[in-house]
């Protein structure tokens, strides 16, 4: 048996083949027959609210109910592009709600298990905007706009993200050494897996003098990416779009 994590899918009605390829993985004999599946941040590329009546939601509810009623539990975790899917959906597509910074044994062990965007504490812009927009006040502001206008609000939510990305060093962007070491102190762990910064990779190093190991999820943007954790150890490794 094994436990299988993704993160980063930006699941977008622009890129029907990738979405084809969530529905596949999640109908497989891998994800059916495994302890369980953790999603851990961007399913989509932007969550408008759990009353978006397009067709996207609605497949995405359709795949994950069917792997909790064959007896997989599938575990979600918000990241910051929707951090809007409430429990309503949740509730609907089978799914489990996780905070961020949650710690879950994985096959025997402790692992602290992340979005990763609290991580990139260099990247002091994109930190207030995350202040911002997490704060109960401005989400039932935007979830009070009609979906028109909330549809609107994201794709220019989605520009601005492709201007900031394009302006700043990626090192900015990425992990910060030391936010890292002091998330696994304060949970206590030696294992931290998480998304977001789309550099799948599997980082061993020492932690207070103990072996400590850092997983990245890679993306879904071109093709897939599942990390496999079982008895034997960890696997991650792309999956091919049809």
């Amino acid at each position: 048996m094994a436990t299988l994590f993704i993160a980063d899918l930006h699941l977008d009605a622009s890129r029907p083949q990738i979405t084809a390829l969530f529905e596949r993985y999640l109908a497989g004999s891998e994800v059916r027959h495994a302890d369980a599946l953790y999603i851990l941040g961007d399913l989509v590329e932007a969550w408008i609210g759990d009353d978006d009546d397009a067709e996207l939601p609605a497949r995405i509810a359709t795949a994950t109910r069917a792997v909790r009623d064959a007896g997989v539990p599938v575990y979600f975790m918000a990241g910051n592009r929707d951090f809007l899917l409430g429990p309503a959906f949740a509730a609907h597509a089978g799914l489990s709600l996780l905070d961020d910074g949650t710690v879950h044994d994985i096959q025997g062990r402790r692992t602290l298990l992340m979005h990763g965007d609290v991580l990139c504490t260099d990247d002091l812009a994109y930190q207030a905007v995350r202040r911002q927009v997490r704060t109960p006040a401005w989400q039932a502001q935007i979830l009070a706009m009609p979906l028109p206008a909330r549809r609107a609000f994201a794709a220019k939510a989605r520009e601005d993200s492709k201007a900031h990305t394009g302006s700043t060093m990626e090192s900015i962007m990425d992990v910060n050494g030391a936010a890292v070491a002091e998330a696994m102190r304060k949970a206590q762990v030696t294992r931290l897996i998480h998304g977001h910064t789309h550099r799948p990779a599997v980082h061993d190093f020492r932690l207070d003098g103990a072996a400590a190991q850092r997983i990245v999820l890679g993306d879904w943007y071109e093709h897939g990416s599942v990390l496999r954790v079982d008895a034997t150890g960890v696997e991650l490794r792309g999956l091919a779009v049809a």
